[in-house]
């Protein structure tokens, strides 16, 4: 057994459509609507460019299999940040501040990575990875 990759995050929201305009926005995934039995009403995935959803976006009353307590916009328990390695760092600069989003910059010169930190719209903190070429 090993793990392949990050397959998605899921974010339970009180605010589906601004949180999925935020990704849509910062990140350019694109939306599309989740499989049966979830419904456009109750859940919606994000896209990356390779056609993988990374992202999905669930209301608070959207049916779970392993279902559990969720506040959105508090603290999510153990999970601190979500992590994305990411491409066009100077782009997401603009676009957050177009946006007029708060974040935080740090680089780690010993990997040649630069990173981005921001929170969306239900306080969930993204960690942006851009490593040199």
């Amino acid at each position: 057994m090993r793990v392949e990759s990050l397959d998605h995050v899921n974010i339970i929201t009180d605010r589906m459509e601004e949180t999925a305009q935020f990704y849509a926005q910062l990140l350019d995934l694109e939306r599309r609507d989740a499989p049966p039995p979830l419904t456009p009403d109750n859940a919606t995935w994000m896209f990356d460019a390779a056609g993988r959803a990374i992202i999905h976006i669930n209301t608070v009353d959207c049916p779970r299999t392993y279902d559990r307590a969720v506040e959105p916009g508090s603290l999510t328990g153990a999970l601190h940040h979500v992590a994305l390695k990411c491409e066009g760092y100077e782009s997401v600069i603009s676009r957050l501040d177009a946006m007029d989003a708060d974040y935080q910059t740090n680089l780690v010169e010993a990997i040649g990575l630069r990173q981005i930190f921001t929170a969306d719209p239900n306080n969930v903190l993204l960690e942006l990875n851009f490593f040199a070429v």
